[in-house]
């Protein structure tokens, strides 16, 4: 089995506050040794590889996938998408994430009643090695009550976008199972609405409490994932009620709530989904939403309420991660990695504890052994010509992904001429 060792390189390993320097080797797929300082790991054989002082890390993993998403500017455009043209914009969609440094996706919901198929499709495919893309956990559609967050019907024309409606607990459960039977590994139930839908939606509920119990009854028995859009502080108690443990947004969520979510610390994944509220509230307004826009939509409101409690989350120690909810015109796939900056501007994290949520909290979300650099772990790597513990807005930028690495083999090469540069203006790195 092929054997490489990455020499020279500072290593941030998914659990420290920073890189220390060190050498990896790699057996196949998996990380096999890893070694603090030089000249640890005898090569023996393998191909090295002299990583110029680069950070070596985890691939990033997106906690709140929309792959399927389409860069649109209303939900409704997702559902006029045909399936043959959505199935080869899933594609394209997957190998820009992995362009992007992105190895492992956890989704947060498909598309649509008639396209729940693309998602177990394209997780397939991929893993068959027909097509480039990261890892994926493949979800259902979002499935939502009538007039919640991805009901675009009206009572004189149907329309789909991202939703399953199902209403009372037999539909409920129907519909978790048909998609449990199409292959899914997530199911996402909406517990709450959301202002992009309905204002005030946000704050209120749009399951009731058998519903709820269906979903997550289906979800157990089945043994696939079930996770939540929950903004409303009701709609998080109700989850935590129903043992949903993959919490989405969470944004209004009580002080009492909060203590109930710390309670459960050790099985409780969190994910705001910043990125897209901010840029819908100030970077939106070439596509109509101008900041009165923005107003109407409590966004300003609602950003508020998500600061305050992703502060309280991380003085918990409640496991959160960036990303979520790229796909529109003015937050688009690919870009997903800015989110990583969000958590440090907006909610205090540190730049290496938004890493951590980034890679090792997403191997813990996504139930396999990525995201760390760490004996036995999937070979899931980057090189990053800089420090991104220091600053982890140079993760925004693919030119700074000297490597990409997934499953131990190249889907970037390591970069010569920007590692011979590196050796020709930079010290070699240092011990500490």
């Amino acid at each position: 089995m092929a054997e490489t060792l990455f020499t020279n390189v500072r290593i941030f390993d998914g659990n420290a506050k920073r890189p220390y320097s060190g050498e990896v080797m790699l057996q196949g797929n998996l990380i096999r040794k890893v070694g603090k300082g030089k000249g640890k790991i005898k090569p023996n054989g393998a191909t090295v590889v002299d990583g110029a002082g680069a950070t070596l890390m985890p691939g990033l993993i997106e906690p709140h996938s929309h792959v399927c998403y389409t860069d649109c500017t209303s939900l409704p455009e997702i559902g006029r998408l045909q399936p043959e043209e959505h199935m080869v914009l899933a594609l394209e969609n997957a190998a820009k994430m992995l362009d992007q440094g992105f190895t492992s996706l956890f989704s947060a919901a498909g598309v649509g009643y008639n396209k729940l198929r693309i998602e177990p499709v394209l997780r397939d495919v991929i893993n068959a090695g027909r097509y480039p893309g990261p890892r994926i956990k493949a979800a259902s559609p979002e499935i939502v009550s009538s007039g919640g967050l991805g009901d675009e019907r009206m009572w004189h024309m149907h329309q789909e976008s991202v939703g399953y409606v199902a209403d009372g607990a037999d539909e409920v459960r129907k519909a978790c199972r048909l998609c449990v039977r199409e292959g899914v590994d997530n199911l996402k139930i909406n517990i709450s609405g959301d202002e992009f839908a309905h204002p005030g939606q946000s704050e209120k509920i749009t399951y009731f409490d058998a519903e709820v119990a269906a979903a997550a009854e289906v979800a157990r028995e089945a043994g696939v994932n079930i996770l939540t859009h929950a903004r409303a502080d009701k709609a998080v108690r109700l989850a935590l009620k129903h043992g949903i443990n993959i919490i989405y947004h969470a944004d209004y969520a009580t002080n009492k709530t909060l203590d109930m979510l710390e309670a459960k610390k050790k099985d409780i994944f969190m994910a705001p989904a910043y990125g897209v509220v901010y840029t819908t509230a100030y970077e939106a307004s070439e596509w109509g939403i101008t900041r009165e826009v923005a107003e109407s939509y409590n966004l300003f409101y609602k950003m508020e309420h998500t600061v305050r409690t992703y502060h309280e989350v991380r003085k918990r120690g409640i496991r959160a991660m960036p990303g979520g909810d790229y796909g529109f015109a003015w937050n688009p796939i690919g870009t997903n990695a800015r989110d990583l900056e969000h958590f440090v501007n907006a909610f205090g994290y540190s730049p290496a504890e938004a890493l951590i949520g980034a890679t090792k909290w997403g191997g813990e979300l996504m139930g396999l052994n990525v995201g760390q650099v760490k004996e036995g772990y999937l070979a899931d790597l980057l090189l990053v010509d800089g420090d991104p513990t220091k600053d982890v807005s140079i993760m925004q930028d693919a030119d700074n992904l000297l490597m990409i690495m997934k499953d131990g083999a190249y889907h970037r090469a390591p970069n010569e001429i920007a590692l011979a540069k590196r050796r020709r203006s930079a010290a070699p790195a240092a011990a500490e």
